[in-house]
């Protein structure tokens, strides 16, 4: 079995083989089932980028862009 911590804040590590398993990356969402007093994760489904208005301009989608717009 594997384990993790909860902080003092409530947050854990997802540990490294569950991140593996799950193929999850920085900013994936995680989906939570709980039934029956468990709880499952799994990766959450990808947003669609019809949905998100920005997600269309991939021309400003740059490091150098994110630092600029990164406050507004």
């Amino acid at each position: 079995m594997i384990t993790s911590k909860l902080s003092t804040k409530a947050q854990t590590t997802i540990p490294l083989a569950v991140r593996a398993a799950l193929r999850l990356s920085e900013g994936d969402e995680i989906a939570y089932a709980i039934e029956d007093g468990r709880v499952t994760i799994s990766k959450g489904a990808k947003p669609d980028i019809a949905e998100d208005p920005f997600g269309t301009f991939s021309e400003w989608a740059s490091e150098a862009d994110c630092r600029a717009y990164h406050s507004l």
